[in-house]
């Protein structure tokens, strides 16, 4: 079985002050992170069972850019795994603008209204 471990260090608050991830197969050590969502489905509640955490050194600005690229990547997986192609381009429509409303891709105009 493989492995992905994340490692939380709290503050005396339990506040996030640092996040390492390791993959188990990688020859590299703990990487660090700034945030994560994990959303695992679990089977026997048919239900989303969801972690979200972020360190205090995260930005607002690396947020918005990470909320975006988790948009996009939702987009792909969604199209992946369930060959909604029309729902998949609909999720990165919405990626987009969000991406230029919050400043974080140029604009386009196209959302502008």
């Amino acid at each position: 079985m493989e492995e992905i471990k994340l490692g939380i260090e709290l503050d005396e608050n339990k506040i996030p002050e640092g996040i390492k991830w390791k993959a188990s197969g990688s020859e590299e050590d703990f990487k660090d992170a700034k945030a994560f969502l994990l959303s695992i489905w679990d089977k026997d509640e048919a239900n989303t069972m969801k972690i979200d955490l972020w360190t205090k050194e995260m930005s607002i600005d690396e947020m918005k850019k990470f909320f975006f690229q988790t948009f996009v990547s939702m987009a792909d997986t969604l199209q992946r795994s369930t060959d909604e192609d029309g729902m998949a381009d609909a999720l990165r429509d919405f990626a987009d603008f969000f991406g230029e409303k919050m400043g974080v891709i140029p604009k386009t105009g196209k959302f502008d209204q």
